[in-house]
């Protein structure tokens, strides 16, 4: 298949709606970022239009660049300047006004941080939580190069989901992320998380960058020994020329047996599978709530998201 044209499941529609004007103005007016933009994210339109519900918006902490240079994510590199120490606050405000009762916040990469920036995150998670305990905070962080103390500041703030995405298989951590990252060192942060925290732990992985199907098998296997929850599966998109380029667009029908592979074979809680599926993916997001604020099963939880997608 040809690595230009798109095929037709991958399209999408530009976003619109009232909600999505509102949360954008919300944003602009407390000098925010969200990785929904800054990554071009493909759901920006469904998510911050609310089709399904009140609407959700995954922010980015520590500014809109970053200390590393992923060659697949559109987030700039370089030119870090100082933390805003209004920033955790200003989330908090904003998480308030636009009405949110489940939030995500991820963050750039700060390596030149003396520490990584993981006490500003974990202020960020506190100010959400001490202006409305209620408020389901999940967390996409950083692997803080795998120092564990700095792992531990984000779980002591108390998220009700953490997630850490490993994004590729074994083989394919270079060239797929910046050198500084690496396959065992976020296993272990998702280890901490499972045997520290008291929260769900969740990961995600990119398909179509080369990888080979007994490859994502054993990566699911290796997942399920760390104690993932939550595993997600989207198509790699390549953002730019100058970024890695795809090296198949997955057929829908693959999605779906990699679902039933997670969920079947190595029992994990839900599995969000899909071309569009991205790790801060409301589905996954409903699926967490259905659980943590409704007291669902898990069975019922997975059925009544799927009903909804």
């Amino acid at each position: 298949m040809s690595r230009s044209r798109k095929p037709d499941w991958l399209k999408t529609r530009p976003p619109s709606g009232e909600r999505f004007t509102e949360i954008k103005q919300t944003l602009r007016n407390r000098d925010l970022h969200t990785v929904c933009e800054e990554a071009n994210c493909p759901n920006l339109g469904e998510c911050w239009s609310g089709r399904d519900g009140p609407g959700t918006a995954t922010f980015m902490l520590m500014g809109d660049r970053c200390s590393r240079g992923c060659n697949f994510c559109d987030v700039e590199t370089g030119g870090m300047e100082p933390l805003d120490p209004e920033e955790p606050q200003q989330v908090a405000d904003a998480v308030a006004e636009i009405g949110l009762d489940y939030v995500v916040l991820t963050s750039v990469d700060r390596d030149d941080l003396p520490d990584q920036g993981a006490g500003h995150f974990a202020e960020t998670i506190r100010a959400i939580k001490e202006r409305d305990p209620s408020i389901l905070v999940e967390c996409l962080i950083p692997d803080f190069q795998g120092e564990p103390e700095l792992v531990r500041k984000i779980i002591d703030a108390g998220p009700d989901v953490l997630a850490h995405n490993i994004e590729t298989v074994d083989r394919l951590q270079w060239p797929v992320r910046d050198r500084r990252a690496g396959y065992e060192q976020s296993l272990s942060v998702l280890r901490q998380a499972d045997r520290e925290g008291d929260c769900y732990t969740k990961t995600s992985l990119m398909l179509g960058v080369g990888e080979y199907a007994h490859e994502v098998y054993q990566t699911l296997s290796d997942l399920q020994q760390a104690g993932v929850d939550v595993v997600t599966f989207g198509q790699y998109l390549q953002p730019s020329r100058s970024h890695l380029e795809v090296s198949e667009y997955v057929h829908p029908d693959v999605f779906d047996t990699w679902q039933r592979v997670a969920e079947s074979e190595f029992d994990f809680l839900y599995c969000a599978s899909g071309p569009m599926v991205r790790s801060s993916y409301r589905a996954g997001e409903l699926f967490v709530e259905s659980v943590l604020r409704d007291g669902e099963s898990v069975e019922a939880a997975r059925e009544a998201t799927r009903a909804s997608e």
